[in-house]
């Protein structure tokens, strides 16, 4: 199974990041790696990524789990199980005022070997979207 993950711990309310995660309009103001989000970042709500890595190219997802301040996970890819990407956040309180911000990104499904091949290695974009939270939820302090 294909993944990628960050982690980065941010000296910042752990309510200030959760409203900055949640915001989707919000989004290409802070994220160098995201174009545009569109919809809404809810429990059970729809969600359209447009990312730098694959310019006009729409990323369809739904929020499938949201704890306010805690985490959430976004999850899409092709029906009846042939593939999947599942995106967890997690917000993590680890004293003095840091929060520990991580992000994973999980490949599955029957054709996830075939199609994680062309993949290519998102691990620069994850950690720069981990930076790029750091420096706006640090900065609004």
């Amino acid at each position: 199974m294909k993944s990628f993950a960050a982690t980065i711990v941010i000296r910042a309310p752990v309510e200030r990041i959760w409203s900055i995660l949640t915001d989707a309009t919000g989004y290409p103001s802070w994220n160098s790696t995201v174009e545009r989000v569109t919809g809404s970042i809810a429990f059970g709500q729809k969600l359209t990524v447009y990312t730098r890595a694959s310019p006009g190219r729409a990323f369809p997802l739904q929020v499938s789990e949201f704890e306010p301040n805690r985490g959430m996970v976004w999850a899409g890819g092709i029906p009846l199980g042939l593939f999947r990407g599942t995106r967890t956040y997690a917000l993590t309180p680890c004293g003095a005022g840091d929060v520990e911000f991580s992000m994973r990104e999980e490949f599955s499904g029957w054709m996830a070997p075939l199609l994680t091949r062309s993949i290519p290695d998102l691990q620069p974009v994850f950690d720069q979207f981990a930076a790029d939270l750091k420096a706006r939820a640090e900065r609004e302090g």
